[in-house]
C-alpha cells in the first residue's frame, strides 16, 4: 500500500492527468507529471512537471527515482519506456495491458483469445492484403489504423476492394484493421478499476452518443435491460483479470440491433464516458485511480443521481472570444461545468464537459440529456449567429 505523502508519477499531462492530479493532491500524494507540453493541463497543478518527452532517458530516470508507483493518462508510452519504467518503479497499468490497448492488432487477437465477442474483423498489414481484403459483408466495412486513431482520425468506409486498396494509401500503408460496419441499437461503455489485490469496481453502464466520431453526449444509467448491464461488466471485469490489471480500465462496446454485445476498444485509463462520475457518483474515477495504483481500498462506485455529460469541444468558442458565455448553462443549478484550463481552442479538441444532475428520484437520464442538448443548441447558436436552432 503506498500512502501519502508518497510522489505518483504521471505519463501525460492532458484532462484526464488533471482530475487525476487533483484527486492525488486533494488525498495528501505528491504528483510529478512528464509532458512535453509546456501548457500541459496537469502540469500547471502538479507538483512537478518534466517538460520532456516520453522516450526522453534523463526524464524517465528522474521520474523513477522520486515516484511510489507511475500510472499514465493516455495510452500510446513508447514500450520501450515502458519496459524501462517498469524494470526500476511500479508501472500501473504494466507495459502488457499498455501494449494490447496500443495496437488494434494486438488487441483484437487478445480480446478474440480471451474468448471476448468482436465485430467481424481483417488484418491489413500490407499493399497485399490491402488488394485482397473484401469480404463478402454488409453493410459495408469500415478501415482503422492499427495505432493512433482516436476520435474518428485514421479512419475510412469503405465498400469494395478497391477502396479499401485506396484507403490503405490514404492512410499511410500502415497495419490496419478492416471492421465490419453494424447495424447498432447503440454504443455503451463501463469503466472499472481492479487493485493489485484483485478487488474490482464497475461505475454504472454509460450509454454514449458520438458525431463525427467523437463523444458528444454520455447519459447514465444506459437505457438497457437489466440482463445487458450484468453482461457488460461480466465481459470488462474479465478483460481485466485477463490483462491482470491494476488501474481504471474503459471497455466500449457495440450493443447490434440484434441484442448482441460486442466489445469496440479497450482503454487503460480513465475515460471520456466516465467524467459524468465527478458529480453523480460516490467516487470518481480519478479518485478510484489514484486508489487502485496506490493498492488502497476501492470504494463503492453508486450513482447519486441519474446524469448526462456533454462534450464541449473548441467548435464552441467564438472567434476571437476567451471563452464563450456560459451563463446559460450556469443559470440552471444541476448544471456542473468543468474547463481543461487549455490556452487555444480548435475545432475538436476538447476544451471541457458539463455534467448535468437529475433529481435522485427520477428513473432514467431522459431530462439532464434533454436540458444538456438544449444548451449545447444555445452555445452553438452563440456561434453561428443563427440562434438556439442555429
Amino acid at each position: 500500500m503506498i500512502l501519502p505523502p508518497a510522489t505518483l508519477g504521471l505519463l501525460g499531462g492532458g484532462q484526464l492527468g488533471r482530475y487525476f492530479t487533483v484527486s492525488a493532491k486533494t488525498m495528501g500524494y505528491r504528483v510529478w507529471v512528464l509532458d512535453p507540453d509546456p501548457d500541459s493541463p496537469a502540469g500547471r497543478l502538479a507538483d512537478r512537471h518534466l517538460r520532456a518527452g516520453f522516450d526522453d532517458p534523463d526524464a524517465l530516470a528522474e521520474l523513477a527515482a522520486h515516484a511510489a508507483v507511475v500510472t499514465c493518462e493516455f495510452e500510446n508510452v513508447p514500450a520501450a519506456s515502458a519496459e524501462w519504467l517498469a524494470g526500476r518503479v511500479l508501472l500501473r497499468p504494466d507495459p502488457r495491458a499498455l501494449a494490447i490497448a496500443q495496437d488494434r492488432l494486438a488487441e483484437k487477437r487478445f480480446l478474440e483469445d480471451a474468448g471476448v465477442a468482436v465485430a467481424p474483423w481483417l488484418p491489413v498489414e500490407d499493399a497485399a492484403a490491402a488488394r485482397t481484403a473484401a469480404p463478402d459483408w454488409n453493410p459495408p466495412a469500415i478501415l482503422k489504423t492499427a495505432r493512433l486513431g482516436y476520435d474518428g482520425k485514421g479512419q475510412f468506409p469503405v465498400r469494395t476492394r478497391e477502396a479499401v486498396a485506396r484507403a490503405f494509401s490514404q492512410l499511410g500503408e500502415v497495419p490496419c484493421v478492416l471492421e465490419q460496419r453494424l447495424d447498432l441499437d447503440r454504443e455503451v461503455s463501463v469503466v472499472l478499476a481492479r487493485a493489485p489485490d484483485g478487488s474490482c469496481r464497475c461505475f454504472p453502464v454509460t450509454e454514449n452518443e458520438h458525431r463525427g466520431g467523437i463523444l458528444h453526449l454520455s447519459r447514465v444509467p444506459a437505457r438497457v435491460p437489466e440482463e445487458i448491464r450484468v453482461q457488460a461488466e461480466a465481459v470488462a471485469q474479465h478483460i481485466a483479470e485477463r490483462l491482470d490489471y491494476h488501474g481504471v480500465l474503459a471497455v466500449e462496446f457495440f450493443l447490434t440491433g440484434s441484442g448482441r454485445l460486442l466489445v469496440n476498444e479497450i482503454a487503460p485509463r480513465p475515460h471520456n464516458s466516465g467524467h459524468y462520475t465527478l458529480d453523480a457518483v460516490t467516487v470518481s474515477q480519478f479518485e478510484q485511480q489514484v486508489r487502485a495504483v496506490c493498492g488502497l481500498a476501492l470504494a463503492p462506485a453508486e450513482l447519486v443521481a441519474p446524469a448526462a455529460m456533454l462534450n464541449l469541444l473548441g467548435d464552441l468558442w467564438p472567434a476571437g472570444a476567451a471563452m464563450p458565455d456560459f451563463s446559460p448553462l450556469l443559470s440552471h443549478s444541476r448544471a456542473r461545468l468543468h474547463l481543461y484550463g487549455k490556452p487555444a481552442a480548435r475545432p475538436g479538441r476538447k476544451m471541457g464537459h458539463v455534467n448535468i444532475l437529475g433529481a435522485p428520484e427520477e428513473a432514467d437520464a431522459a431530462r439532464p440529456a434533454r436540458l444538456a442538448e438544449t444548451l449545447w443548441a444555445g452555445l452553438r447558436g452563440a456561434v453561428t449567429g443563427g440562434g438556439a436552432n442555429g
